[in-house]
């Protein structure tokens, strides 16, 4: 049995025309008749009762259009499943992008709420691999440029503050400037925790013109924090996704002035555009912090 014969069926019935209801499905009516024929051949009743000047159903009929009508219905709700099945898309992230996250996956739902995200937080480089290699459909990053085999989307920009010990002068300051900043100690995580980042970093104090002067590298980020917040002569300079993640009660952060940003990207495969990364990249350039 054909949905397209049950379909006849019921705009036969509908219109209790033959004529009508071929004009309603745009066909020939002998078309409508052979089908409605071969369905009552299959189910062994007669659905129609034809005279030369009008078609009424038969009692088995209406039993029959009542469940037609079901089936059809049934089947439009597969078809409408078939089309809404959710597309996962796999975003590699890091520590210190939460807030950022949390509105561009909002926007996202708004924007695409048929998409299932899963989130992988991955060091940098293991992040990059994977796009690579087709695990992760695109990764965020900060101060990224350009990668072999991958396509870098510049997607927001993040203010750099300057985090300093409680006990260090400008703690209590609205904002502080790098040159008040030149006589105490830089320390920065180390290049191999974060490469682009830490690059990223030192470029944006590179371009002020100023030099600040610069401390023995710490080790991950929170050991950085540790260090700074126990000397009140260093300080070291962070995105304004991590410091929104910083919890220690020891150190302050404050705004660098004139302000200072870096870029954030979207990192994902060259020649892997599709209506997702579109979704996602908007969603992100969209997102306001930084």
């Amino acid at each position: 049995m054909e949905l397209r014969a049950l379909r006849y069926f019921v705009t036969v019935a509908d219109e209790l025309h033959f004529g009508r209801a071929a004009e309603r499905l745009h066909i020939a009516q002998p078309a409508v008749s052979q089908q409605i024929a071969r369905l009552e051949r299959e189910l062994g009743v007669r659905l129609l009762d034809r005279s030369p000047r009008r078609v009424r159903l038969t009692e088995a009929g209406q039993r029959v259009l009542d469940a037609a009508r079901r089936t059809l219905a049934a089947a439009e709700q597969v078809q409408v499943a078939a089309v809404q099945v959710p597309t996962t898309v796999r975003i590699g992230t890091a520590a210190g992008m939460t807030a950022r996250l949390e509105r561009g996956i909002d926007a996202l739902r708004e924007r695409a709420p048929e998409f299932d995200v899963v989130l992988v937080d991955l060091p940098i480089d293991a992040r990059l691999n994977a796009v690579r290699h087709g695990e992760l459909d695109l990764a965020l990053t900060r101060g990224v440029r350009s990668v072999p085999g991958l396509t870098v989307l510049p997607t927001w920009t993040e203010r750099l503050f300057a985090v300093v010990s409680q006990r260090h002068p400008a703690a209590d300051r609205g904002a502080v400037s790098l040159a008040e900043l030149a006589d105490h100690t830089l320390r920065v995580p180390a290049r191999k925790h974060d490469p682009p980042l830490h690059d990223a970093l030192v470029l944006a104090l590179h371009d002020t013109g100023l030099c600040p002067k610069a401390g023995r590298p710490t080790g991950a980020l929170q050991d950085t924090i540790v260090e700074v917040g126990s000397d009140p002569r260093s300080w070291t300079v962070l995105p304004a996704g991590q410091v929104s993640e910083i919890r220690s009660t020891r150190v302050r952060s404050i705004p660098l002035e004139p302000a200072i940003t870096i870029a954030g990207s979207i990192v994902v495969a060259t020649g892997s555009a599709s209506n997702a990364v579109e979704c996602v990249v908007a969603a992100f350039r969209d997102d306001p912090a930084g």
